[in-house]
């Protein structure tokens, strides 16, 4: 879909490229970029899971803006956060030659018509490609609002989120309710799966015992957030893919609170990778410590997974969940 936007947009000059290196703000792992020079692309994604994909597919991929060189054009692919999408369109200008051209593509579902209305009213917007239930525009690189940048925020409670992280305006009350149930001893070695900017990692860390924590996310901007929340010597810190994440010894318990959407549609299989892998990095006398909401379909893999599972907390919406004496998995070490 996006792809004959893109075409259609270079074809019929709507977006014509200059010489010199053209940025792909946010694709996703499988996003055709067939329409753009593959050696002149840089691919800006942040989330490991498709910056690596697109890496073995050849290209130039860094995980942020302020990574990514100065270039002579940006094609940003919308993402679903309003204000992410304030931060890439403005990022991605502030990376280009003055004047030269910004192209914005999105659905629209994730919200691409009233971007493209705020977005007119600071630019000189070229008529926008419609095709496939979504919109492509171009402007000249330039200023836009101070306002949208990504730049760490503090948020009520002092911690510090972006645009675009999960639960960006505070806690959420799937991880309230979890770091409320944990014991108020936690011994040994711990892992958390998913750590976001950091919260449940905090807490695990007042408890008594704790040796060392390593706090797993495969989205970058949450894990630099995270390293501001959470100063403790004993976090290390691991930009990867959770549901592959291998510590460099087995785990004495898992803290986590697992996704299970991918981009806008419901994936429990997303949330059971991770149960998975909990269940492969943690020791035979290991613990699971997770938070759910109550209607995913969890209870199959849990009894796969472990030999005792047992409700620990959680209120109607949520349940916590302790799961002890993980099964053996590939991969594992036992």
């Amino acid at each position: 879909m996006r792809a004959s936007r893109l075409t259609h947009a270079l074809d019929s000059g709507a977006l014509s490229l200059p010489e010199g290196p053209v940025l792909a703000v946010g694709p996703r792992a499988g996003e055709d970029l067939s329409g753009l020079p593959p050696e002149r692309v840089v691919a800006v994604q942040g989330f490991r899971p498709d910056h690596d994909a697109l890496a073995t597919r050849g290209l130039r991929v860094v995980p942020g803006l302020s990574d990514a060189p100065p270039a002579a054009a940006a094609v940003v692919f919308l993402p679903r956060s309003r204000d992410l999408a304030r931060a890439w369109i403005a990022g991605a200008a502030a990376r280009v030659a003055p004047g030269g051209p910004v192209a914005v593509d999105g659905q629209k579902t994730d919200g691409i018509d009233s971007l493209l209305t705020e977005l007119r009213r600071h630019v000189a917007l070229g008529e926008p490609v419609v095709r496939a239930h979504g919109k492509l525009a171009v402007f000249p690189a330039g200023p836009l609002p101070a306002e949208w940048n990504d730049a760490p925020r503090q948020v009520e409670g002092g911690w510090i989120t972006r645009p675009g992280v999960f639960s960006a305006d505070g806690p959420d009350p799937g991880s309230q309710l979890l770091a409320a149930a944990l014991p108020p001893r936690l011994k040994g070695r711990g892992v958390d799966l998913g750590a976001g900017w950091g919260y449940l990692s905090h807490a695990a860390l007042q408890r008594e015992g704790v040796a060392a924590l390593d706090l797993v996310e495969a989205e970058v901007a949450a894990l630099e957030c995270a390293r501001l929340n959470v100063t403790d010597p004993r976090a290390a810190f691991h930009w990867a893919d959770a549901t592959r994440f291998r510590a460099a010894r087995l785990a004495d318990w898992v803290v986590m609170n697992p996704p299970f959407h991918a981009g806008r549609a419901a994936d429990p299989a997303l949330g059971a990778a991770f149960l998975t892998n909990a269940a492969r990095i943690l020791a035979p006398d290991g613990a699971l410590w997770l938070v759910a909401n109550r209607h995913l379909p969890y209870a199959a893999p849990l009894a796969a997974l472990f030999r005792q599972v047992e409700e620990a907390g959680g209120d109607g919406t949520f349940r916590v969940l302790r799961c002890t004496r993980p099964a053996p998995q590939p991969g594992g070490r036992r």
